[in-house]
């Protein structure tokens, strides 16, 4: 795996410095990392109180999905914001009338944890504009189709550092043996074409913390 959000929650390895089965590599931290970017949305939209969180009644990791949201709400609690939960499946007019609820209930700010087919990646982006919605995605794919903010792991690190551990496994290593790694290089990038489209200013204190800003 090259970046599995949580392998022992979801059942894939036994703990992380011993795996115990056939399943290694890299964890991408992904539960621990919505705690960071609820806090870059709270520090990015002024007087945020409302944030909507789409959830996918066909996620292929409505195990993992879960684990984050555990995660997600307490980190809420201590944001003192009020998340508004909405389940959609994944297609075009389904995502529309999520978006319209988020706007009916006061939502002010988009956090995707569920992971979303790629095909659906442009359409989510185009939503969230239309709606003027910010939004911070935990998949870096989205920066492709216009997203406003990402704040995850580096792939390109993730993928570098599993390709290590194929080499080993194909040389006779086990699995078994090979403790499960944790991200360490991340990134936060922020589009400002897209915060301009949503008549949204980002202050400076965020761009100062972004590794890119795309203008």
């Amino acid at each position: 795996m090259a970046g599995s959000a949580d392998p022992v929650g979801a059942g894939l390895v036994a703990s992380l410095a011993h795996p115990g089965g056939n399943v290694t590599g890299i964890s991408s931290l992904s539960v621990e990392l919505n705690t960071k970017r609820l806090e870059v949305l709270k520090d990015t939209v002024s007087k945020l109180t409302r944030v909507g969180i789409p959830r996918y009644t066909t996620s292929a990791a409505a195990i993992s999905d879960e684990l984050q949201m555990k995660e997600v709400r307490a980190a809420a609690v201590t944001l003192k914001l009020i998340l508004e939960e909405i389940t959609t499946k994944l297609d075009s007019k389904a995502l529309e009338s999520a978006f319209q609820s988020f706007k009916q209930k006061r939502v002010e700010a988009i956090l995707p944890v569920s992971r979303p087919l790629f095909a659906e990646r442009k359409r989510f982006v185009e939503l969230a504009a239309k709606y003027r919605l910010p939004a911070i995605y935990a998949q870096k794919g989205y920066m492709d189709e216009g997203g406003l903010m990402y704040y995850g792991v580096d792939p390109s690190d993730n993928y570098r550092r599993a390709a290590v551990y194929v080499d080993k496994i194909l040389k006779g290593a086990k699995p078994a043996d090979l403790p499960v790694q944790q991200a360490t290089k991340f990134e936060f990038v922020v589009n400002l074409k897209a915060a301009k489209q949503i008549g949204l200013t980002i202050p400076n204190r965020v761009l100062d913390r972004a590794n890119q800003v795309i203008k």
